[in-house]
């Protein structure tokens, strides 16, 4: 079974050489440990026993471990701009050899193979059908961890703050563009590629709700009401926050989600 006094141990020093007083690097570490505690829920939830709720703990731990690397680096974390993180924390782990920091003993059969899948594959927009069904099953619930607290760190941090010095590569332009509304329409993540403005980009927040497969995982979205706040017209003031074009594109959003909801 994952030891995970000893894994939590091997993550804080490793974060320990990042700047923690950059918001970025703070939101990264907080996230990893949330999403790793959604793993586990998530797992329970599927009817997975305690050792494999303790792996897909560890999953979380892991998965987005090159977010580090990558706001050093690059000061950002727009994939398109910079790096594919997932890629290249999976590259960092298993390639250069970082996992070695981290205890092994204990994973399942296959556990090492199982989190190398996980963490590449957790941000693309869908899973290979090659994948054995032990090793798709904690994809998924890495994902959908993943795709839930994403909700709640769009609600803590600006577009700035998410950008970084790749802000600039995003319009102001109103609304969101033809291609993305179509992914909502058609109940599906937005590619990176044709994110062109802000919007865009806020548009494309709210479609990670298409994608999440575990009822459990639904249930505490709706629990947390992050979600809803990215879905809102206005602050708490009753002020609008977006253009008429804008509300109306959000509330095409909410209305798909709920439909794909209720008939998933």
């Amino acid at each position: 079974m994952t030891n995970k006094k000893l894994a939590a141990e091997a993550f804080h020093a490793y974060t320990k050489q990042y700047d923690l007083g950059n918001s970025k690097i703070l939101s990264k570490v907080s996230h990893t440990k949330r999403v790793a505690s959604l793993c586990e829920r998530i797992a329970e939830g599927c009817g997975m026993n305690e050792e494999d709720a303790g792996f897909a703990w560890y999953l979380g731990l892991l998965h987005d471990i090159g977010r580090f690397e990558q706001v050093r680096i690059y000061n950002t974390f727009m994939d398109e701009s910079s790096v594919d993180h997932a890629e290249f924390g999976a590259d960092l782990l298993f390639r250069e050899g970082l996992i070695h920091a981290f205890p092994l003993d204990g994973l399942p059969e296959n556990g090492a193979e199982m989190m190398e899948a996980a963490i590449r594959l957790h941000n693309k927009l869908s899973l290979p059908d090659v994948l054995d069904r032990r090793t798709a099953d904690f994809c998924r619930i890495l994902r959908d961890a993943d795709k839930v607290d994403i909700f709640r760190v769009i609600g803590e941090l600006s577009f700035e703050e998410i950008a970084g010095s790749r802000k600039d590569l995003f319009s102001e332009e109103d609304g969101a563009c033809d291609e993305v509304m179509a992914c909502v329409t058609s109940h599906r993540c937005v590619p990176r590629n044709i994110r062109k403005n802000r919007f865009d980009c806020r548009i494309s927040y709210g479609c990670l709700a298409f994608e999440l497969f575990y009822e459990t995982s639904r249930k505490i979205v709706e629990e947390q009401g992050f979600l809803s706040r990215i879905l809102t017209e206005t602050d708490e003031t009753g002020r609008k926050l977006w253009s008429e074009k804008e509300c109306a594109q959000l509330r095409i959003l909410k209305k798909e989600i709920e439909h794909a909801w209720t008939m998933g």
